[in-house]
């Protein structure tokens, strides 16, 4: 009794609701017999071999307007078909068969897209088995409808057929940046490297890297630092008690606290670089101050939120213990009184780079001096300079020195090269660069009976005369030019592994034959920079690999005469006018 008269109750209420909402559920039954019956009869029609353009001119009931009007929709609809891809597809399959024409066709395809709506029953193109059509009812080859089994097996065929996706391969921009690092690569990856990258792939899936040795997390830290995806997240995975150094290459990402947390996470820090430190303020320095930090060895780059007042106190707090100090790209603070408090204070200091510092000028370079025992130096200054302060320098800190860096000091002359080659014997690098002063008869006197011993490392780029009114130069040749190359290559040729001599443009043809002429041999000559030289050319090219059985790397920017020279296996030549192809191949000279 109960469940009549619920099931009374449901029933009146769905009837209230459809009245209520002018619904009438036998008006839906009819609309749906009435569109069944109109599809059948259209079924009907075409079955019976009328095409819809016969049917139109056979209809008597049309009038002049109404036939104009279909003909005007007609043309506009078979326009639309012509343009599509599909039917450009079956025209292309049918060239040269009977019924090839493009009007043909095109109403072919007209045709078929008025076919059944969903709801309605056909027969399938290839089974003949009848079938209710649905939204997702596929298209046979010959244009009608299949059912869902052979949907099912006509789109297995078309995975079957398409072909095979080709594994993961290095692109050219791979490769190109690859030989700007000078690596040119043949065969697998070390399984080291292999594991490194799989694990800088996977970094936002790692909780921890466990204990792994410090040469590793520095590989992973350089290869995250060039990907840019070094954040607050990541740097957590690089923080461990135990350990005594970090490299960081990319800081761009990391936040004030961020740097504090690392002195915090690791107190037992000798060796701290940090590259594009913008966030790093004092606050952090005033952190490193009050926990007694024992760092010997610091390196920043770009921290220009530190305050001269944070730089003095944390010189007074490490004082001697600071065996290494590294800065670049300070524009903010940094001045020549600052300097002045590191001289005072850090009189241990070894190693000092100060690369881009713009507030450091001639009191900054007469306070080095006083450092007797620097044995590495490394100095590019934006404020010209008085070139007597670098001879003062020399001079006095010369005997100890095994490095030496001076880039952009304008106002150098002959007098530094004499200086170093009276005062320097234990020089390993030199690099004078972007010079205009210092003659091609200056680098002869440094390197003819020079008691150094052979350098390693030559960066002698852009020493050249700078007169665009006279690319030749003047008679005594400023810069470095063919004898001073010369006089170079006879002194330090049998240990140099790296030479730098970009944009010494007076180096004629001549020269370099006689450098990398038969018979010579550079055995430990690994890098090689070219770049801007417009004698270089093929052959010289090729002296220079028959000449350097161990280089690596060569750098031609700008070299055009550099056309089509073999490269031997495994050197990486970059520039010519051929970069853009691969330029690694196995030849010998």
């Amino acid at each position: 009794m109960n469940l009549e008269l619920t099931g009374n109750y449901r029933h009146s209420a769905l009837t209230d609701f459809l009245a209520s909402n002018n619904i009438s559920a036998a008006q839906i039954q009819e609309d749906h017999q009435r569109r069944l019956r109109e599809a059948e009869q259209q079924a009907a029609t075409e079955g019976a071999g009328n095409t819809a353009e016969e049917e139109y001119e056979d209809d008597t009931n049309e009038t002049p307007e109404q036939k104009k009007k279909r003909k005007r929709q007609e043309t506009v609809a078979l326009a639309k078909i012509k343009q599509s891809k599909e039917f450009a597809r079956r025209k292309s399959r049918r060239v040269g068969e009977p019924d090839d024409d493009e009007d043909h066709i095109a109403r072919e395809m007209m045709h078929e897209k008025s076919r059944p709506m969903p709801g309605q029953l056909e027969n399938c193109e290839v089974c003949s088995k009848r079938f209710t059509v649905t939204p997702y009812s596929k298209t046979g080859p010959n244009g009608g409808l299949l059912c869902a089994k052979c949907s099912k097996e006509v789109a297995d065929g078309e995975k079957k057929n398409k072909a095979k996706k080709r594994g993961p391969r290095t692109g050219r921009r791979q490769n190109q940046s690859n030989l700007l690092d000078g690596i040119a690569q043949h065969g697998a990856l070390s399984l080291v490297e292999l594991c490194t990258r799989k694990v800088a792939d996977n970094i936002n899936d790692i909780e921890e890297f466990g204990d792994l040795p410090s040469s590793l997390l520095h590989r992973l830290s350089q290869i995250l630092s060039k990907r840019r995806v070094l954040t607050p997240r990541t740097l957590n995975l690089f923080l461990r008690p135990d350990l005594r150094s970090i490299d960081i290459y990319d800081c761009g990402k990391l936040e004030t606290d961020d740097f504090q947390k690392i002195f915090a996470f690791m107190p037992s820090l000798t060796h701290v670089n940090l590259r594009f430190a913008g966030q790093m303020k004092d606050k952090v320095f005033e952190y490193m101050v009050d926990r007694d930090l024992k760092i010997k060895h610091l390196q920043l780059d770009a921290a220009n939120l530190v305050s001269d007042a944070s730089w003095k106190q944390l010189f007074q707090k490490v004082e001697s213990q600071l065996e290494s100090l590294k800065l670049s790209n300070l524009d903010f603070s940094f001045d020549d009184n600052t300097v002045e408090e590191m001289c005072k204070y850090c009189s241990g200091l070894q190693r000092l780079k100060l690369k881009q510092c713009w507030k450091t000028g001639d009191n900054s370079l007469r306070a080095i001096s006083t450092l007797n025992s620097l044995e590495h130096l490394s100095l590019n200054f934006v404020q010209e300079t008085n070139g007597d302060n670098l001879v003062e320098i020399i001079a006095r800190l010369g005997p100890n020195l095994r490095t030496l860096s001076l880039e952009g000091f304008c106002d150098a002359d002959d007098r530094l090269l004499e200086n170093i080659h009276h005062q320097c014997r234990s020089l390993s690098k030199l690099r004078l660069s972007d010079n205009a002063v210092c003659s091609d008869r200056g680098f002869v006197g440094l390197f003819q009976g020079w008691l150094n011993s052979p350098l390693e490392y030559v960066d002698l780029s852009s020493t050249r005369d700078v007169d665009n009114s006279n690319p030749d130069g003047p008679t005594d040749a400023i810069g470095l030019a063919s004898q001073g190359f010369i006089a170079l290559m006879n002194h330090s040729g049998s240990k140099i592994h790296t030479l730098k001599i970009p944009s010494c443009r007076h180096i004629s043809h001549d020269a370099f034959e006689e450098v990398f002429s038969e018979g010579k041999s550079y055995p430990h000559l690994k890098e090689l920079d070219v770049s801007f030289q417009t004698v270089m050319d093929d052959y010289l090219v090729g002296c220079i690999f028959r000449c350097c059985p161990a280089i690596k790397k060569l750098v031609a920017f700008a070299c055009f005469n550099v056309r089509g020279v073999r490269v031997p296996m495994g050197v990486a030549l970059i520039g010519g006018l051929k970069a853009q192809d691969p330029m690694i191949v196995e030849g010998e000279f």
